[in-house]
């Protein structure tokens, strides 16, 4: 009989690193039957999609509110169609407030629930800890200090490594990118990641744009995300030494020798390509100060958290000023004794991150899992 799966990706990082599980869990159990609320990458490996997560991904406090109508309707969509599919497992991946509430209905109706890569409950909320733990039968981490935290909790939990270093590991350069985009190695490429959401462009590009045009000289080039209103990248867009590509950031990381990236998954990515950055964040002031009441860890960026210590300069809020994001890439570009203090640092970080590939370590535990109970 065809095991069946239940996913949960509600963002586009989380529909990657699902589509790459659901890659290979077919290769253990070819005969497997998925469905979902996911996207494109999950669909296209024969996820069925009862819903794409474009239609409820929502970022912040405010977004949320605003949105709780939308967000009720997919849960309830959600609860029906479980029960109809009657999975053998709901995988939950990310997307903390929705798939928390799905696994505690799930749980409740008997069905086993599993979480790979977990919402950030460790920089806050820490006690969700007991409320997961209660819900999740079996947890699959990707941050090494993330299992030392739900220790705390008396709670044994896997972690399989991180699927950005396996889409670092995979990744193959394109040979002609410099010239497909008018750019030379000559002059200093800076790589500006802005994020993938409105609310973050809106309030870092302005910014972004006034550094760039402090340093003529050297060649920015923005990760701009498709979909997006170009309105949100116009400040950039006025400048003749800022370049534009879409959906090939792994390709302007490669070539980069320094980069500016708003708070994110960016920063690990971009730490993996071993490119010295300044990661930067504003928000609006009610945003910043609800954050700020509640945020229980002493670094923003991932590449800090997991280091444990600060590799590189984050500067947030009120401190992403001209000129202090302008002084630090100038330092990331010409002083080459601090460059290499961040490459070494960075070769740590991808040591300690390197424990094989975390689709494959999760796919065979959670056959593991599921023909052991």
């Amino acid at each position: 009989m065809s095991m069946r799966y239940y996913i949960i990706a509600g963002e586009r990082s989380g529909d990657l690193h699902g589509s790459n599980l659901v890659k290979a869990i077919k290769r253990l159990d070819p005969s497997a039957v998925f469905r979902g609320f996911g996207g494109d990458y999950m669909k296209k490996e024969g996820v069925e999609l009862v819903v794409h997560y474009e239609q409820m991904a929502f970022m912040g406090f405010i977004a949320l509110i605003t949105n709780y109508t939308v967000i009720k309707k997919m849960l309830k969509l959600c609860k029906t169609d479980i029960i109809k599919f009657k999975p053998d497992v709901v995988i939950h991946i990310d997307y903390g407030g929705f798939n928390r509430r799905i696994a505690k209905f799930a749980k409740s109706v008997g069905i086993k629930t599993f979480y790979y890569i977990p919402p950030k409950i460790w920089a806050w909320y820490q006690s969700r800890a007991k409320e997961i733990k209660a819900n999740v039968d079996r947890m699959f981490v990707i941050l090494p200090f993330e299992k030392e935290f739900y220790k705390k909790y008396d709670w044994e939990v896997d972690y399989v490594g991180n699927p950005v270093l396996d889409a670092v590991k995979e990744f193959q350069p394109d040979p002609d990118f410099l010239t497909k985009n008018g750019l030379t190695s000559l002059r200093p490429i800076i790589a500006l990641l802005p994020g993938s959401r409105r609310m973050e462009l809106a309030n870092i590009v302005p910014v972004m744009a006034e550094v760039a045009g402090q340093y003529p000289d050297f060649q920015f080039v923005v990760a701009s995300v498709e979909g997006l209103d170009d309105l949100l990248y116009q400040p950039l867009k006025n400048l003749k030494n800022v370049e534009f590509i879409s959906n090939d950031t792994y390709n302007l990381l490669h070539i980069s020798d320094a980069a500016i990236v708003t708070s994110g998954t960016a920063t690990l990515e971009t730490a993996l390509f071993r490119v010295p950055q300044v990661c930067v964040y504003r928000t609006s002031w009610l945003e910043y100060r609800l954050v700020k009441m509640i945020i229980k860890v002493p670094f923003i960026s991932l590449v800090n958290l997991i280091a444990d210590k600060e590799v590189i300069h984050e500067l947030i809020q009120n401190d992403a000023s001209l000129d202090a994001i302008s002084n630090e890439l100038k330092s990331l570009v010409k002083d080459d004794s601090y460059r290499k203090r961040i490459f070494d640092s960075y070769d740590d970080l991808y040591r300690k991150l390197d424990t094989g590939s975390a689709s494959e370590n999760t796919a065979k535990l959670i056959i593991k899992y599921l023909r052991n109970e």
